[in-house]
Protein backbone atom coordinates (compact mmCIF):
# COMPACT_ATOMS: atom_id res chain seq x y z
CA UNK A 1 0.00 0.00 0.00
CA UNK A 2 1.30 3.83 -0.99
CA UNK A 3 1.76 6.29 1.39
CA UNK A 4 -0.86 8.23 -0.09
CA UNK A 5 -3.50 5.22 0.10
CA UNK A 6 -2.29 5.11 3.41
CA UNK A 7 -3.10 8.25 4.44
CA UNK A 8 -7.00 8.04 2.21
CA UNK A 9 -7.34 5.24 4.55
CA UNK A 10 -7.20 7.17 7.45
CA UNK A 11 -9.03 9.98 6.29
CA UNK A 12 -11.65 8.01 6.08
CA UNK A 13 -11.56 6.08 8.75
CA UNK A 14 -12.02 9.19 11.03
CA UNK A 15 -14.88 10.31 8.88
CA UNK A 16 -16.84 7.28 9.12
CA UNK A 17 -19.99 7.09 11.29
CA UNK A 18 -19.21 5.28 14.73
CA UNK A 19 -15.28 5.14 13.86
CA UNK A 20 -14.09 7.31 16.45
CA UNK A 21 -10.16 7.61 17.14
CA UNK A 22 -9.86 6.50 21.08
CA UNK A 23 -8.31 8.91 23.48
CA UNK A 24 -5.17 7.70 25.27
CA UNK A 25 -3.49 8.00 28.59
CA UNK A 26 0.52 9.48 28.71
CA UNK A 27 2.86 9.87 30.98
CA UNK A 28 4.33 13.59 30.61
CA UNK A 29 6.65 13.65 34.08
CA UNK A 30 7.49 12.20 37.35
CA UNK A 31 7.87 8.37 38.74
CA UNK A 32 11.32 8.56 38.90
CA UNK A 33 13.80 9.25 41.15
CA UNK A 34 16.03 11.45 38.93
CA UNK A 35 16.71 15.01 40.12
CA UNK A 36 16.50 18.69 38.40
CA UNK A 37 17.85 17.79 34.26
CA UNK A 38 16.16 14.34 34.22
CA UNK A 39 14.10 13.31 31.35
CA UNK A 40 10.73 13.79 32.51
CA UNK A 41 9.80 10.17 32.64
CA UNK A 42 12.79 9.78 35.06
CA UNK A 43 12.12 12.53 37.19
CA UNK A 44 10.99 12.73 40.71
CA UNK A 45 7.94 14.95 41.66
CA UNK A 46 7.04 15.17 45.01
CA UNK A 47 2.96 15.50 44.81
CA UNK A 48 2.01 17.84 42.58
CA UNK A 49 -1.08 19.23 43.00
CA UNK A 50 -1.36 21.67 40.25
CA UNK A 51 -0.27 21.71 36.70
CA UNK A 52 -0.38 24.97 34.24
CA UNK A 53 0.89 26.22 30.55
CA UNK A 54 3.60 28.06 29.41
CA UNK A 55 3.65 29.75 25.84
CA UNK A 56 6.82 27.96 25.11
CA UNK A 57 5.22 24.63 25.12
CA UNK A 58 6.18 23.78 28.92
CA UNK A 59 4.24 22.65 31.60
CA UNK A 60 4.41 23.75 35.01
CA UNK A 61 3.74 21.89 38.18
CA UNK A 62 3.40 23.00 41.67
CA UNK A 63 4.87 20.40 44.15
CA UNK A 64 3.01 20.25 47.47
CA UNK A 65 4.92 18.67 49.90
CA UNK A 66 7.97 19.21 47.45
CA UNK A 67 6.90 22.97 48.31
CA UNK A 68 8.85 23.91 45.01
CA UNK A 69 7.43 25.17 41.41
CA UNK A 70 8.67 22.66 38.76
CA UNK A 71 8.85 22.92 35.12
CA UNK A 72 9.15 20.49 32.37
CA UNK A 73 10.67 22.25 29.44
CA UNK A 74 9.88 21.79 25.58
CA UNK A 75 12.65 19.63 24.85
CA UNK A 76 11.67 16.97 27.80
CA UNK A 77 13.53 17.33 31.24
CA UNK A 78 12.15 18.78 34.64
CA UNK A 79 14.10 21.68 36.05
CA UNK A 80 13.26 23.78 39.54
CA UNK A 81 11.97 27.52 39.18
CA UNK A 82 11.24 28.84 42.86
CA UNK A 83 11.20 26.83 46.16
CA UNK A 84 14.04 25.79 48.30
CA UNK A 85 12.56 22.30 48.38
CA UNK A 86 11.65 23.63 52.66
CA UNK A 87 8.62 24.89 53.82
CA UNK A 88 8.70 28.37 54.96
CA UNK A 89 7.75 31.70 54.18
CA UNK A 90 10.00 34.82 52.37
CA UNK A 91 12.22 35.35 49.39
CA UNK A 92 9.72 38.18 48.27
CA UNK A 93 11.43 40.17 45.32
CA UNK A 94 14.08 37.79 44.99
CA UNK A 95 15.33 34.35 42.93
CA UNK A 96 12.84 32.08 42.93
CA UNK A 97 15.58 29.63 43.92
CA UNK A 98 15.45 31.20 47.17
CA UNK A 99 11.87 31.55 48.01
CA UNK A 100 9.60 29.21 50.73
CA UNK A 101 6.40 28.37 50.32
CA UNK A 102 4.33 26.44 52.52
CA UNK A 103 2.25 23.49 51.37
CA UNK A 104 1.11 24.71 47.35
CA UNK A 105 -1.89 24.18 46.22
CA UNK A 106 -2.45 25.37 43.00
CA UNK A 107 -1.25 27.65 40.46
CA UNK A 108 -2.87 29.66 37.30
CA UNK A 109 -0.78 31.47 34.52
CA UNK A 110 -1.70 34.78 33.00
CA UNK A 111 -2.11 35.95 29.77
CA UNK A 112 1.40 37.51 30.20
CA UNK A 113 3.01 34.74 31.06
CA UNK A 114 2.95 35.62 35.40
CA UNK A 115 2.60 32.57 37.33
CA UNK A 116 0.18 32.65 40.58
CA UNK A 117 1.00 30.75 43.08
CA UNK A 118 -1.42 29.09 45.96
CA UNK A 119 0.71 29.78 48.81
CA UNK A 120 -1.63 27.85 50.93
CA UNK A 121 -0.81 27.20 54.34
CA UNK A 122 1.27 30.68 54.41
CA UNK A 123 -2.41 32.15 53.40
CA UNK A 124 -0.95 33.61 50.09
CA UNK A 125 -1.17 34.24 46.28
CA UNK A 126 2.42 34.55 45.63
CA UNK A 127 3.57 35.57 41.74
CA UNK A 128 6.28 33.67 39.80
CA UNK A 129 7.67 35.76 36.92
CA UNK A 130 9.50 33.39 34.48
CA UNK A 131 11.68 36.72 32.51
CA UNK A 132 12.90 37.60 35.43
CA UNK A 133 12.94 34.61 37.80
CA UNK A 134 11.62 36.57 40.91
CA UNK A 135 8.96 35.64 43.16
CA UNK A 136 6.93 38.59 44.32
CA UNK A 137 3.94 39.34 46.89
CA UNK A 138 0.24 39.54 45.25
CA UNK A 139 -2.35 38.89 47.76
CA UNK A 140 -2.47 38.60 51.23
CA UNK A 141 -0.31 39.53 54.35
CA UNK A 142 0.67 35.96 55.75
CA UNK A 143 -1.51 36.42 58.56
CA UNK A 144 -4.75 33.92 59.19
CA UNK A 145 -8.19 35.40 58.83
CA UNK A 146 -10.40 37.40 57.10
CA UNK A 147 -10.34 40.91 56.35
CA UNK A 148 -9.11 43.64 53.32
CA UNK A 149 -12.64 43.54 51.02
CA UNK A 150 -12.90 46.28 48.91
CA UNK A 151 -9.15 47.60 49.16
CA UNK A 152 -5.54 45.73 47.50
CA UNK A 153 -5.78 42.33 48.04
CA UNK A 154 -1.85 42.55 49.07
CA UNK A 155 -3.43 43.85 52.18
CA UNK A 156 -6.23 41.56 52.47
CA UNK A 157 -5.88 38.78 54.99
CA UNK A 158 -7.24 35.03 53.50
CA UNK A 159 -7.58 31.59 55.40
CA UNK A 160 -5.76 28.68 53.34
CA UNK A 161 -5.77 29.97 49.68
CA UNK A 162 -6.40 26.25 48.15
CA UNK A 163 -7.17 27.31 44.78
CA UNK A 164 -6.49 30.18 41.87
CA UNK A 165 -7.69 30.24 38.48
CA UNK A 166 -8.05 33.28 35.96
CA UNK A 167 -11.09 33.71 34.31
CA UNK A 168 -10.58 32.66 30.31
CA UNK A 169 -10.29 36.71 29.76
CA UNK A 170 -7.23 36.78 32.39
CA UNK A 171 -8.77 39.75 34.04
CA UNK A 172 -9.84 38.29 37.29
CA UNK A 173 -8.34 35.98 39.77
CA UNK A 174 -10.80 33.62 41.75
CA UNK A 175 -9.68 32.37 45.14
CA UNK A 176 -10.92 29.61 47.17
CA UNK A 177 -10.43 31.05 50.12
CA UNK A 178 -11.35 27.43 52.44
CA UNK A 179 -11.05 28.44 55.87
CA UNK A 180 -12.85 31.41 55.30
CA UNK A 181 -15.84 29.50 53.68
CA UNK A 182 -15.59 32.01 51.19
CA UNK A 183 -15.17 32.32 47.36
CA UNK A 184 -13.00 35.39 46.39
CA UNK A 185 -11.98 37.41 43.23
CA UNK A 186 -9.35 39.81 42.40
CA UNK A 187 -9.13 42.03 39.58
CA UNK A 188 -5.57 41.17 38.00
CA UNK A 189 -5.52 45.07 36.73
CA UNK A 190 -6.02 46.90 40.11
CA UNK A 191 -5.78 44.53 42.53
CA UNK A 192 -9.00 44.89 44.61
CA UNK A 193 -10.30 41.96 46.13
CA UNK A 194 -13.73 40.91 46.71
CA UNK A 195 -15.97 38.29 47.93
CA UNK A 196 -18.86 36.44 45.26
CA UNK A 197 -19.75 33.49 47.84
CA UNK A 198 -19.75 32.32 50.83
CA UNK A 199 -21.02 34.20 54.66
CA UNK A 200 -18.34 32.91 56.83
CA UNK A 201 -20.43 30.14 58.23
CA UNK A 202 -20.58 26.53 57.59
CA UNK A 203 -23.81 24.88 55.99
CA UNK A 204 -25.60 24.28 52.40
CA UNK A 205 -26.17 26.79 50.86
CA UNK A 206 -29.75 27.76 49.64
CA UNK A 207 -30.88 27.08 45.45
CA UNK A 208 -31.66 30.67 44.23
CA UNK A 209 -30.22 32.77 47.21
CA UNK A 210 -27.51 35.34 47.10
CA UNK A 211 -23.98 33.35 47.55
CA UNK A 212 -22.39 36.27 49.62
CA UNK A 213 -25.77 36.00 51.92
CA UNK A 214 -25.13 32.08 52.21
CA UNK A 215 -23.07 29.34 54.12
CA UNK A 216 -20.54 27.27 52.32
CA UNK A 217 -18.93 23.83 53.50
CA UNK A 218 -15.53 24.53 52.29
CA UNK A 219 -14.94 25.58 49.28
CA UNK A 220 -11.93 23.71 47.95
CA UNK A 221 -11.44 25.07 44.31
CA UNK A 222 -13.61 27.52 42.13
CA UNK A 223 -13.17 28.73 38.82
CA UNK A 224 -15.01 30.82 36.32
CA UNK A 225 -16.01 30.57 33.17
CA UNK A 226 -16.44 32.65 29.86
CA UNK A 227 -20.12 33.87 30.27
CA UNK A 228 -19.14 34.68 33.81
CA UNK A 229 -20.40 31.87 35.85
CA UNK A 230 -18.11 30.57 39.09
CA UNK A 231 -17.92 26.97 40.14
CA UNK A 232 -17.74 26.45 43.68
CA UNK A 233 -16.24 22.88 44.50
CA UNK A 234 -17.02 21.30 48.07
CA UNK A 235 -14.34 18.91 49.28
CA UNK A 236 -16.51 17.65 52.79
CA UNK A 237 -19.68 18.99 50.55
CA UNK A 238 -18.97 16.34 48.29
CA UNK A 239 -20.68 19.08 45.81
CA UNK A 240 -20.69 21.11 42.59
CA UNK A 241 -22.16 24.70 43.09
CA UNK A 242 -22.08 27.75 40.52
CA UNK A 243 -22.97 31.34 41.27
CA UNK A 244 -24.79 32.95 38.50
CA UNK A 245 -24.19 36.24 36.67
CA UNK A 246 -26.94 36.96 39.15
CA UNK A 247 -24.90 36.23 41.96
CA UNK A 248 -27.31 33.83 43.33
CA UNK A 249 -25.89 30.37 43.83
CA UNK A 250 -26.95 26.46 43.06
CA UNK A 251 -26.16 22.86 43.13
CA UNK A 252 -25.58 21.59 40.11
CA UNK A 253 -23.61 18.41 41.04
CA UNK A 254 -23.35 15.88 43.85
CA UNK A 255 -25.80 14.40 46.35
CA UNK A 256 -23.81 15.59 49.40
CA UNK A 257 -22.68 12.41 50.62
CA UNK A 258 -19.85 10.60 49.57
CA UNK A 259 -19.84 7.61 47.14
CA UNK A 260 -19.59 7.13 43.41
CA UNK A 261 -22.63 6.06 42.07
CA UNK A 262 -24.55 7.76 39.33
CA UNK A 263 -21.86 8.77 37.20
CA UNK A 264 -22.94 8.73 33.72
CA UNK A 265 -26.54 9.95 34.31
CA UNK A 266 -28.09 12.97 36.05
CA UNK A 267 -25.23 15.29 37.74
CA UNK A 268 -27.55 15.46 40.65
CA UNK A 269 -28.38 12.11 41.14
CA UNK A 270 -24.07 11.14 41.56
CA UNK A 271 -21.91 10.97 44.13
CA UNK A 272 -18.36 12.15 44.88
CA UNK A 273 -15.89 11.67 47.65
CA UNK A 274 -13.93 14.63 48.59
CA UNK A 275 -13.50 16.58 45.59
CA UNK A 276 -10.53 18.73 45.59
CA UNK A 277 -10.15 20.49 41.91
CA UNK A 278 -12.10 21.88 39.21
CA UNK A 279 -10.94 23.77 35.95
CA UNK A 280 -13.65 24.98 32.92
CA UNK A 281 -12.74 23.23 29.91
CA UNK A 282 -12.76 25.73 26.61
CA UNK A 283 -15.99 23.99 25.73
CA UNK A 284 -17.61 25.26 29.10
CA UNK A 285 -17.68 21.88 30.44
CA UNK A 286 -16.29 21.46 34.11
CA UNK A 287 -13.72 19.22 35.08
CA UNK A 288 -13.20 18.06 38.23
CA UNK A 289 -10.81 15.58 40.17
CA UNK A 290 -12.90 13.12 42.53
CA UNK A 291 -10.17 12.78 44.14
CA UNK A 292 -10.71 9.89 47.09
CA UNK A 293 -12.92 7.79 44.57
CA UNK A 294 -9.66 8.17 42.14
CA UNK A 295 -10.83 9.38 38.57
CA UNK A 296 -11.56 12.44 37.04
CA UNK A 297 -14.67 13.62 35.69
CA UNK A 298 -16.66 16.02 33.91
CA UNK A 299 -20.19 18.01 34.38
CA UNK A 300 -22.09 18.90 31.50
CA UNK A 301 -24.17 22.29 32.15
CA UNK A 302 -25.81 21.91 27.99
CA UNK A 303 -27.44 18.40 29.93
CA UNK A 304 -26.45 18.48 33.64
CA UNK A 305 -24.72 15.16 33.29
CA UNK A 306 -21.71 13.76 34.96
CA UNK A 307 -19.33 11.92 33.22
CA UNK A 308 -16.36 9.84 33.71
CA UNK A 309 -13.70 11.33 32.28
CA UNK A 310 -10.60 8.91 33.61
CA UNK A 311 -9.87 6.66 36.71
CA UNK A 312 -11.48 3.14 37.40
CA UNK A 313 -12.08 4.08 40.66
CA UNK A 314 -9.66 1.77 41.96
CA UNK A 315 -6.82 3.35 43.39
CA UNK A 316 -3.59 2.28 41.50
CA UNK A 317 -0.72 2.92 38.80
CA UNK A 318 -1.57 0.98 35.84
CA UNK A 319 -3.36 1.56 32.41
CA UNK A 320 -0.79 4.14 30.75
CA UNK A 321 -1.16 3.70 27.24
CA UNK A 322 -4.36 2.75 26.62
CA UNK A 323 -8.30 4.33 27.63
CA UNK A 324 -7.84 6.51 30.42
CA UNK A 325 -11.09 5.47 32.33
CA UNK A 326 -9.45 1.97 32.69
CA UNK A 327 -6.87 3.46 34.04
CA UNK A 328 -5.91 3.43 37.65
CA UNK A 329 -4.76 6.63 39.53
CA UNK A 330 -3.64 7.82 42.68
CA UNK A 331 -5.73 10.54 44.56
CA UNK A 332 -5.64 13.11 42.15
CA UNK A 333 -5.54 16.52 42.87
CA UNK A 334 -5.38 18.61 39.73
CA UNK A 335 -7.03 18.52 36.30
CA UNK A 336 -6.51 21.36 33.37
CA UNK A 337 -7.40 21.05 29.72
CA UNK A 338 -4.36 22.58 27.74
CA UNK A 339 -6.21 25.45 25.66
CA UNK A 340 -5.04 25.00 22.27
CA UNK A 341 -4.73 21.74 22.28
CA UNK A 342 -7.73 20.18 24.72
CA UNK A 343 -5.66 17.34 26.26
CA UNK A 344 -6.32 17.00 29.65
CA UNK A 345 -3.67 16.94 32.09
CA UNK A 346 -3.95 15.23 35.67
CA UNK A 347 -1.93 15.70 38.66
CA UNK A 348 -1.48 12.67 39.56
CA UNK A 349 -0.68 13.15 43.40
CA UNK A 350 -0.06 9.68 44.91
CA UNK A 351 1.61 8.55 41.86
CA UNK A 352 3.99 11.37 42.06
CA UNK A 353 3.48 11.98 38.61
CA UNK A 354 1.47 13.80 35.57
CA UNK A 355 -0.49 12.58 33.14
CA UNK A 356 -2.16 13.59 29.85
CA UNK A 357 -4.99 12.16 27.57
CA UNK A 358 -4.36 13.19 24.25
CA UNK A 359 -7.62 13.73 22.68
Amino acid sequence: MSPLTRAAGLVLTALLPGVARADTLTLVAGGGDGPDGSPAAAARLVAPFAVGFAADGGVYVAEMKGERLRKVLPGGTVVTLAGTGRAGDGGDGGPGPKAEFHGMHGLAVGPDGLVYLADTWNNRVRRFDPKTGTVTAFAGTGAKGFGGDGGPAVRAVFGGVYSVALDPAGKALVVADLDNRRVRVIDAATGVVKTVAGNGKKGVPADGAPATEQPLVDPRAAAADAAGNVYVLERNGHALRVVGRDGRVRTVAGTGKPGAAGVGGPALAAAMNGPKHLSVDRDGTVLIADTENHRVLRYVPADGTLRLVAGTGTKGSTGLGGDPRRAELSQPHGVLAHPTTGDTYIADSGNDRVLRIGR
